[in-house]
């Protein structure tokens, strides 16, 4: 019986996500009674494994395969399989970004598993993983109980805090075999700048209808600078064609979990609402006291937003800049 925490990296460093899917495995780990293996899988990725001990890992299993230089989900799906039943894995944790929504349903397809979801909390209960997850737009929490074996939950960026709690982290290498790859990976063409993933940032700030036209997002874009933010869009918006839908935030969107959430001229459609309202502080700035987004703010400015960004922005570039 082990825990094993699947440890997603990009462009040669570990993601965030990683290390609060294997703090939260340290937690499921402790109360099974079991350990925790942290897997890395990739091409010379060996350089990696060093920091993954400091989170909690009491192995390191590192699977080498040039087949594997870029993500796949038939190959990471092989690849994991054969290291399930190595280790004798009953519980499997992944985070809830685009690798892990992809990979997870074709991982528990392969190996007989039952799958949570987008995971806001785990506990253990008569040695078994219980999970709860939001349902309906994030109206009501569901609790899940697994009737298999073997047991995989992927969780929500930023809902886990990763937290350093060192264990011995030693390092093995694992021969992984990821089978005959029908579809391979030849290149990734990124788009022209460093965009900030917007599911995983610790802080957003989104822009709604209420801007007029697209040329006054540059009041959100400011904001989101100073701040160190990454930037987010409310459906109406994006359907305007003002900003591209990798910056939507909603039930057709993206669901965030920021720290730090930023609402302005939105007036929190419950659309919109499922996919922030786990956010841990919500600041909603809109002319119109009796908008919804006040509803679910823990701060609020009534107010014209191109009075008010502007001035909160050269206020913040004093103490932040």
């Amino acid at each position: 019986m082990s825990v094993l925490v699947l440890a997603e990296h990009r462009n040669g460093e570990l993601k965030k996500t990683t290390f609060e899917a294997l703090t939260a495995g340290r937690s499921v780990a402790d109360k099974l009674g079991t350990e925790v293996c942290a897997l890395l899988l990739g091409d010379g990725v060996d350089s990696l494994a060093s920091e993954l001990g400091k989170y909690g890992a009491d192995k390191v299993l590192v699977g080498n395969n040039s087949a594997l230089q870029n993500y796949s989900t038939e190959g990471y799906a092989e690849a994991i399989q054969s290291v399930v039943s190595s280790q004798s894995a009953t519980v499997i944790l992944l985070s809830a970004t685009a690798l892990g929504k992809d990979l997870a349903p074709r991982l528990c397809a392969k190996i007989g598993a039952g799958l949570a979801a987008d995971v806001t909390e785990l506990d253990v209960a008569d040695g078994k993983l219980v999970a709860k997850r939001p349902v309906y737009a994030g109206k009501s929490i569901s609790k899940v109980e697994f009737n298999s074996d073997v047991q995989v939950a992927s969780l929500r960026p930023n809902v886990f805090t990763a937290q350093e709690n060192a264990k011995a982290g030693a390092v093995e290498s694992v021969d992984v075999n990821p089978g005959d790859i029908k579809a391979l990976v030849k290149d990734i063409v990124a788009a022209a700048g460093k965009k900030m993933d917007l599911s995983e940032a610790n802080i957003v700030v989104s822009g709604g209808r209420g801007l007029k036209e697209a040329e006054n997002f540059n009041i959100v874009e400011n904001l989101a600078e100073v701040l160190g933010a990454a930037v987010g869009a409310s459906r109406a918006v994006v359907d305007a064609g003002w900003r591209p839908h990798s910056e939507q935030v909603g039930q057709t969107g993206k669901t965030v979990s920021p720290t730090l959430y930023i609402a302005i001229a939105i007036s929190g459609a419950i659309q919109h609402l499922a996919g922030m309202s786990s956010s841990k502080f919500i600041v909603a700035i809109n002319k119109d006291a009796d908008a919804p987004i006040f509803k679910v703010a823990n701060y609020g400015i009534v107010g014209d937003a191109f009075e008010v960004v502007p001035t909160l922005t050269e206020e913040l570039k004093k103490v932040l800049v």
